[in-house]
């Protein structure tokens, strides 16, 4: 039964989305597939966590400055997320969940609300960070940079991330309380708040520092910009720097695995 009620509720929110805008086509059914697993293989904690991640950085995407659309022609990603950023934010997370459901243990609960504390920190960063009204700076030269440069930094987008994090913190505890796990009750809520802040903060700047060095970046051979989409100015950009195969989704990936060990190591000490 609980499949059928994780498929029954993914699909109203995965076509919500899509009709919205949220979601692709290939996004819509990533997340169809997403959601389903969430819940039938756990619970409302799982399930609970992933929407209101979706749903808060759905809301936002749609916090439209003209700064913030001419930066959005730079990004990789955008407000419409495909099928692999959907797994890029959330696929780890649902591997947790399976690991969980196969064998239970409350590393895989810790391991999950890290990951998603990232990429949730890693989101709003982006969408608040790019309504500042101040240059971000390079968070490895710590110049100021072009709004919109990888692996910039900005105050608000750094709070913004912090806010995020601590969220999907107390959420985690509340919708633990509310499943009834073990793991709520042995740790406080304030602990949930540190690991999920922790993660969540060090996430971010580890995707802006792999954005600032690592990443693949792309030149527009029109305005000269830093990008990194495959076409600007309605041209087929070259690649700049960075390894060929470390997009932004892969990026995102790699950060929110090593967060969700973070996580997990904390909740580990603490039990």
């Amino acid at each position: 039964m609980s499949w059928i009620i994780g498929a029954l509720c993914a699909l109203f929110v995965s076509v919500a989305a899509y009709w919205k805008g949220s979601l692709s086509l290939s996004g819509m059914v990533a997340a169809l597939v997403m959601g389903t697993v969430y819940y039938g293989a756990g619970n409302m904690f799982w399930f609970g966590i992933l929407l209101l991640f979706f749903i808060t950085s759905s809301v936002f995407s749609k916090l439209r400055g003209e700064r913030k659309l001419e930066l959005e022609k730079s990004y990789a990603k955008s407000g419409r997320r495909d099928w692999m950023q959907v797994f890029a934010n959330g696929g780890l997370g649902m591997l947790a969940c399976i690991g969980n459901f196969i064998w239970p243990h409350p590393a895989w609960e810790y391991f999950f609300v890290g990951s998603m504390a990232a990429v949730t920190a890693d989101t709003w960063a982006t969408e608040w960070g790019g309504l500042s009204k101040k240059a971000p700076r390079s968070v490895i030269t710590w110049e100021r940079v072009p709004a919109g440069t990888s692996g910039g930094v900005s105050l608000l987008g750094s709070l913004a991330a912090l806010a995020g994090a601590i969220m999907i913190g107390g959420a985690a505890w509340i919708l633990l309380k509310w499943t009834g796990s073990s793991v709520a009750t042995s740790l406080f809520l304030w602990k949930w708040v540190i690991i999920g802040g922790v993660s969540g903060i060090v996430g971010a700047f580890a995707d802006s520092f792999l954005g600032g060095t690592l990443q693949s970046m792309n030149r527009c051979v029109v305005c000269g910009k830093s990008v990194e989409v495959s076409t600007h100015c309605d041209r087929d950009t070259v690649h700049e720097r960075g390894l060929a195969w470390l997009n932004n989704d892969m990026v995102n990936l790699i950060s929110s695995l090593a967060t969700g060990c973070i996580a997990w190591a904390l909740g580990m000490i603490w039990i």
